[in-house]
């Protein structure tokens, strides 16, 4: 006869092996732009190594994407493509750049378990870097919250 405690232990280390497994789905993929982990360590920032490629994340309010407000596009940092457009941006008070909408195309998702439950991952679909998480309590028309770390990205202006 199992004890609860025993149960438990085996609920949460079925559990764990899940999100485990779902966790490496993501770092099995091949991205079309691929670099050694040297050679992106050369070509991007501390800030932006920390960020798009461990998964990192930047201090909220710390951007100077926060408060860009002319016409252009927010591309990935690593590797120039472009995600957003500034026509979709918004203030969502969460200290992180925001947009309600990702280009087409852009970006590819996973669930990702790093805070302890299921988040949907945001990352750019030609360099698999990570840029923040989505959610769904975001702005009309979408309904979705593209909370974005503002070092994954570059700002061109139109």
């Amino acid at each position: 006869m199992l004890h609860r405690r025993q149960l438990l232990g085996w609920l949460g280390a079925g559990a764990a092996s899940g999100a485990l497994a779902a966790c490496g789905q993501a770092e099995a993929r091949t991205w079309p732009v691929r670099y050694s982990d040297a050679e992106w360590k050369k070509r991007l920032t501390r800030e932006q190594y920390y960020i798009l490629r461990q998964k990192g994340t930047e201090v909220p309010g710390t951007s100077p994407l926060l408060h860009e407000k002319r016409k252009g596009v927010f591309v990935c940092a690593a590797d120039g493509n472009p995600l957003f457009d500034s026509a979709t941006k918004y203030d969502s008070r969460t200290g992180w750049p925001s947009f309600w909408e990702v280009r087409r195309g852009a970006t590819g998702f996973s669930i990702d378990y790093d805070v302890g439950y299921p988040r949907t991952e945001v990352h750019c679909a030609r360099c698999g870097g990570h840029l923040g998480h989505v959610f769904d309590d975001g702005p009309r028309p979408t309904g979705k919250r593209y909370c974005i770390n503002g070092d994954a990205l570059l700002f061109r202006p139109a």
